[in-house]
């Protein structure tokens, strides 16, 4: 981005493929996460689930991504997220933000972005807030 945004400006949004089991055990790897009720069919199934699911934390890691194709990773300040609902595997997540504040804050402007994370079918997976520095975009 190279212009000031503005308070209800979009990010672009990011869409992702479907929620394969490779990715979940690749997730497992790369994060340590290797909680079996997201790579184990039969562990799912004993918890009354129809299959695994995917780690909240890579729906996280995705709207991190959405974050810094925005802006550099440098920029963000402050970031949370509260997990509403699950994605199941083959789910497809389309990270989304809004612009909902801009604010001064020592001098320099900041904006608060409200994040969520919402499935092919309607469903939304997690919802959050970020704070984001826009001093260098001025």
């Amino acid at each position: 981005m190279s212009t000031m945004p503005a308070v209800g400006e979009s990010l672009p949004p990011l869409s992702l493929p479907p929620i394969s089991r490779t990715t979940l055990a690749l997730f497992a790897g790369a994060s340590g996460d290797h909680n079996p009720i997201h790579i184990d069919l039969d562990v799912a199934r004993s918890a009354g689930l129809d299959d695994v699911f995917c780690h909240g934390m890579l729906s996280m890691a995705y709207l991190g991504r959405l974050l810094t194709n925005w802006l550099p990773q440098s920029h963000l300040r402050s970031w949370s997220v509260r997990f509403v609902s699950i994605t199941p595997i083959h789910g497809e997540p389309t990270c989304t933000g809004r612009v909902t504040a801009i604010e001064d804050l020592e001098g320099l402007p900041v904006a608060s972005v409200e994040l969520e994370v919402v499935l092919a079918d309607g469903t939304r997976t997690l919802a959050g807030v970020a704070t984001v520095s826009l001093g260098e975009l001025q």
